[in-house]
């Protein structure tokens, strides 16, 4: 079959470093909407979306004129940086879209086409402006592959093998309300975490040295879809407003209404010094941005390039995409279905022991799979469980779902859907979930679940749970509670 032998090309031929084609073994041929379809004419519902690039689907129609309008004009398709009609288009389309007190006095650079190279200015840009050397960032945050954006994201492993990458980037804790860096959960946890970083700024004996800025995302994607609450992350702001200390915010992947609003930082109330916009910012199509205060523009001509910024398909499909999520009021409908798929996920595993945390924000949600034998920690979490949770993502594919997995050891089923996804939609992705998890649990002897969805017009909904057996393997008693049934929900933000 094609599909076999594209697969077998794919394997002999590129790079070890390969990570969704190991994950998921799919050989594409099209896409419409949320849906995929193989080489082998199967289909499946898209919760991937090119990592949350297509806020519109595949191959939307206004993205597709768009790029079609920009191939029939003649324009040069490679520009560098020189000015055109497209790029002034869609430099008009962005700024009109931002806070107007902060659009005011904005300048806008744009990178090589990847969100690890706008990261990569971005820390260029405050180390440069303020004459300071040291980043400031959080555990589980995930910012890039290049050298930079790495030295600043937490996954150890990855960057174990580069040497000392992060000697200029000081680490502080994320807030977690299911794993709390503190072993107390919820807003308190929070509180907590602006009360440590104040103390840490102000001790003289800290061992930071002065700091060039802080970055952060306000939704940890490959963390695990972990939201900062609204509260901590105004206490960021004020704490680096305060010390002069530049807030790059990261929506790389949270950008473009995916969080329920057009930009997740809107949640909170604040402003940022630098915003680092790509994925969805460029409809599909590669581009990359950042946008920083007049007062940071210290640098020279030249100090951050890259032969491939002028593109002008992408800026045109970007363009198309921020007038559409905007016209059709997708930020809105992403909050309301992300409501609907996370109380729906909820609802469905309920019972399972193995489901111990559905979160995120708007369409950037997470399951968090664990281990009913293991010991829970102080707040009550059980031990992720990778290995299932790579069943679970395998029990989606042949049920026609594609998920990716993220978190610490790759424990959370990560649901980033495009947002003009249906409520009917999402109350099938919802059931294909909770079946996946059923049947993988069943295959390690963890747990059966019995589970119901109803259709979107009946709402979604859970039902009764049972058992295969009265014990568990590992003396996991049979009446062990599922951690979503047991857990206390903790504070949350508002869609």
């Amino acid at each position: 079959m094609i599909g076999g032998r594209l697969l077998e090309n794919q394997a002999r031929r590129e790079s070890n470093a390969r990570t969704y084609a190991r994950s998921l073994s799919l050989a594409l041929i099209r896409g419409e909407g949320v849906h995929l379809v193989d080489a082998d004419g199967r289909t499946y519902i898209d919760c991937l979306a090119g990592a949350g690039t297509l806020a519109l689907g595949h191959n939307h129609p206004v993205v597709i004129e768009s790029i079609r309008a920009v191939l029939d004009s003649g324009l040069p398709l490679h520009t560098l940086d020189f000015a055109t009609p497209v790029k002034d288009a869609f430099v008009e389309e962005l700024f009109g879209h931002l806070p107007a007190g902060l659009a005011a006095d904005l300048r806008v650079h744009f990178c090589s086409p990847a969100g690890t190279d706008a990261v990569e200015a971005a820390l260029k840009l405050v180390r440069i402006a303020t004459g300071r050397r040291t980043i400031l960032a959080f555990s589980g945050g995930y910012h890039g592959m290049t050298a930079g954006a790495l030295a600043a994201s937490g996954p150890v492993a990855v960057r174990a093998p580069l040497g000392g990458t992060a000697s200029e980037v000081h680490f502080l804790p994320f807030p977690s309300a299911y794993r709390c860096p503190f072993g107390v959960g919820g807003g308190e946890g929070a509180r907590i975490s602006v009360r440590y970083v104040e103390r840490l700024l102000d001790d003289p004996h800290s061992g930071i040295p002065p700091v060039a800025g802080m970055i952060c995302e306000v939704v940890q994607g490959e963390g695990g879809s972990n939201p900062a609450p609204d509260e901590w992350l105004r206490g960021m702001r004020r704490l680096t407003a305060e010390r002069g200390i530049p807030l790059i915010v990261d929506e790389v992947q949270t950008g473009v209404g995916r969080t329920g609003r057009l930009f997740a930082f809107e949640h909170a109330g604040i402003e940022p010094d630098v915003l680092v916009l790509a994925k969805a910012i460029g409809g599909g199509l590669p581009l990359a941005v950042i946008l920083y205060r007049s007062e940071l523009d210290g640098w020279e001509p030249g100090a951050h390039t890259g032969t491939f910024r002028g593109n002008q398909l992408a800026m045109a499909a970007g363009t198309a995409t921020l007038r559409e999520v905007v016209a059709a009021r997708l930020d809105a409908h992403a909050a309301e279905a992300g409501r609907l798929l996370m109380d729906g996920l909820r609802a469905a595993l309920a019972g399972s022991p193995c489901a111990g945390d559905v979160r995120g924000r708007g369409l950037m949600v997470g399951v968090e799979i664990v281990d009913p034998a293991g010991e829970p920690d102080a707040t009550g979490a059980l031990p992720a469980d990778g290995r299932l949770a790579r069943a679970v993502q395998l029990e989606c594919l042949q049920r026609g779902l594609v998920v990716e997995r993220g978190g610490r050891h790759g424990a959370v089923i990560r649901l980033l859907p495009p947002l003009i996804i249906t409520a009917e939609q999402v109350a099938t992705v919802v059931d294909r979930i909770a079946d996946a998890v059923r049947a993988a649990a069943r295959a390690r002897g963890k747990a059966v679940i019995g589970i119901t969805v109803k259709s979107a017009d009946d709402g979604l909904q859970g039902q009764g749970c049972h058992r295969a057996s009265d014990e568990w393997p590992g003396g996991v008693p049979h009446d062990k509670q599922s951690p979503l049934r047991a857990r206390q929900r903790p504070e949350e933000p508002a869609p």
